[in-house]
């Protein structure tokens, strides 16, 4: 899959989306409530679910995450291929 590199720059140049990564790599497959706690008690940020849901949306735009619904939950997991794609583009 080719992937829109504007979309991922654009994606990580947000610190908070930065953060939704760094978490989502530690522990994969959050959900948006579990995802929203973590950033509240471990990096301090003051944000509500829905600004978390519209970060989402621009990870998720640029492939960076995928959702998928389990039960009654949305769960959220970390897609790093856009990443690699990138990387491979100047790396090889």
């Amino acid at each position: 899959m080719n992937w829109d590199k504007d979309a991922v720059f654009k994606a990580l140049g947000d610190s908070t989306r930065r953060l939704m990564l760094d978490e989502l790599s530690e522990r994969n497959e959050l959900t948006l409530y579990e995802l929203t706690v973590r950033l509240i008690m471990k990096h301090e940020l003051s944000i509500s679910r829905q600004a978390i849901a519209k970060h989402l949306a621009v990870l998720e735009d640029a492939g960076l995450v995928i959702s998928k619904r389990k039960g009654k939950f949305r769960v959220v997991i970390f897609n790093n291929e856009p990443l690699k794609n990138l990387l491979n583009g100047w790396i090889d």
